[in-house]
């Protein structure tokens, strides 16, 4: 069991992420809650992780599913109340289990009460809240961008001035350069730390330092200031786990984010490995090889040894399911699924794992109708805008849409995945009546019981925390194998990642002996079967 007391807990920590209206539905409305969360820890017990991620509970009109707060400070009543929250951090901490809150720090919903009055009038106290702009009906301060489609800002008519935001029209952003947004926000974390928290998560958190003018949205000049400050007002030496979400982050940068004396954040989450099978516009596929993957791997696992720390991720709340992305779902699913795990739960770093990635959930076969993603959506209809077939806007965005991860966890095989015994709000995948909790419990060789032993190792094992990396192979096209060695131990992680049989034979140093983990039973020598894994271990 993770000691929370303890500096760093989180390097040895597994974190499982949960999407809240999608986990577990407890009162029949269709919609996953609090309660429903608290009702499977024992299977998180199980499975073994130390942290729980929530995406946001709090209050708000839903319009990006949660990430557009109306009330920093209170649940959302389709996920309960204060009290369940609290019950939630208090059964999970008596499991050994930590609760992450997921904080939006870069905006706030147009609901919410700052912004409401920002709108009274300049002279309105809570006006410099957010980024105003003189000027007239079309006549834009700039020719900028939303993330979700259409012009990052929106007129309102009784001020004569346009308000900015990244996102939709309804998420304003923040204006971090008055010192009372800050204050107010850093008041707010210190209230969810009195509440028992050990960490949180901060959302587009590299575009608070943003200057609109310069057409600046992420890492702004004032950037590594305003995060030091956030830091030493909120979590600063309190041994909380910290990730912050930065899609612009390099090496250098997420050095600064995750450097060792704690001024910043514990970790960060970058996108590099994640954006390398897409263009600028993710909806535009582009060719990603095996190689370029490593390659990628290899610079941020030796580029932060020692002065950061990585975030290990393949599938979060924004991305497709990793096992139809780079796996194989269809009849090597369960095997492909193994192999991307050991892939990553060996490098160097956190491993976070979301909610149905522990069972080779799939992404889903979305029909129109059924999209519930803003960004899908706006996406899809763009597309056919520009004359593109129905058809093939549907099928562009099937591939990377965020409603792939975003499908009601498949718990058992019976109505509607055991996920409510209502009406679920978003349909649910198919294939729940194959993929799903109860069948994976049930059998040995499942998914989850693969996850449960490299939580297990990394537990067990001090190498996979301290050790450094070495790339093996780094030209093979099938192969991704790497050393680790630290804590008197070496280690290695041998993983064929094609659905075709790969020649590879164990350094001399591994040579006959038993491996730490094998995904297929004992091991060929001289090749790996399709997507087979293995990890095998030597003291120093």
């Amino acid at each position: 069991m993770i000691d929370f007391n303890k500096q760093d807990w989180w390097k040895e920590a597994v974190i499982y992420q949960i999407y809240p209206k999608s986990f577990q539905d407890s009162n029949g409305d269709g919609i996953g809650d609090l309660p429903g969360i608290t009702s499977r820890l024992d299977y998180l017990h199980k499975l073994g992780v130390d942290a729980l991620w929530l995406c946001p509970v709090l209050a708000s009109p839903q319009v990006d599913n949660g990430y557009d707060v109306s009330d920093y400070r209170s649940i959302d009543p389709m996920f309960g109340s204060m009290e369940d929250m609290r019950t939630l951090i208090r059964e999970a901490r008596a499991r050994g289990i930590g609760i992450l809150m997921d904080l939006v720090l870069n905006h706030t919903s147009d609901q919410h009460r700052w912004f409401q009055q920002a709108c009274q009038g300049r002279d309105n106290p809570y006006h410099d809240y957010y980024i105003w702009r003189d000027g007239t009906p079309g006549a834009l301060p700039n020719d900028m961008r939303a993330a979700f489609g259409g012009p990052a800002w929106t007129y309102v008519p009784a001020l004569g001035q346009y308000y900015f935001h990244q996102f939709a029209p309804q998420q304003p952003d923040l204006n971090w350069a008055n010192p009372a947004v800050r204050q107010e926000l850093y008041a707010m974390i210190r209230f969810w730390m009195d509440q028992g928290v050990e960490g949180f998560r901060l959302d587009v958190i590299d575009q608070i330092a943003k200057e609109p003018d310069r057409k600046i949205t992420a890492n702004g000049p004032r950037l590594m200031e305003l995060l030091r400050e956030l830091n030493r007002e909120t979590w600063g030496g309190k041994n909380l786990v910290t990730v912050g979400e930065a899609w612009g982050a390099d090496i250098p940068r997420a050095r600064q984010y995750s450097a060792p004396d704690g001024s910043v954040f514990s970790m960060v989450f970058q996108f590099e490995q994640m954006c390398l099978d897409h263009e600028a516009d993710k909806w535009v596929p582009k060719a990603m090889t095996l190689p370029e993957l490593k390659a990628s791997i290899a610079r941020w696992q030796q580029g932060l040894h020692g002065c950061g720390w990585n975030s290990l991720f393949w599938d979060n709340h924004d991305l497709p399911r990793i096992v139809s992305r780079w796996g194989d779902d269809g009849a090597c699913r369960a095997d492909s699924a193994k192999a991307l795990a050991v892939a990553l739960h060996g490098l160097q770093g956190t491993p976070y794992i979301y909610q149905g990635e522990e069972l080779g959930m799939t992404n889903a076969p979305y029909p129109v109708e059924e999209l519930r993603d803003l960004e899908s959506i706006n996406a899809y209809n763009e597309m056919v805008e520009r004359g593109m077939s129905e058809s093939d806007a549907l099928a562009a965005i099937h591939r990377m849409m965020r409603d792939n991860a975003r499908t009601p966890m498949q718990w058992t095989a019976g109505p509607h995945a055991g996920f409510t015994d209502g009406d679920p709000w978003m349909m649910i995948n198919p294939n729940y009546t194959e993929i799903n909790a109860a069948a994976a419990l049930a059998d040995p060789d499942s998914v989850f019981y693969t996850y449960q032993k490299l939580i297990a190792l990394r537990k067990t094992h001090r190498v996979f925390a301290e050790g450094d990396f070495t790339l093996l192979c780094p030209e093979d096209e099938q192969v991704f194998a790497y050393l680790r060695r630290g804590a008197g131990q070496e280690m290695l992680v041998a993983v064929n990642l094609s659905g075709r049989s790969a020649p590879f034979a164990l350094p001399e140093a591994f040579a006959g002996r038993a491996p730490l983990l094998a995904t297929q039973g004992a091991p060929l020598a001289g090749a790996l079967r399709p997507w087979e894994a293995l990890i095998c271990l030597r003291d120093l």
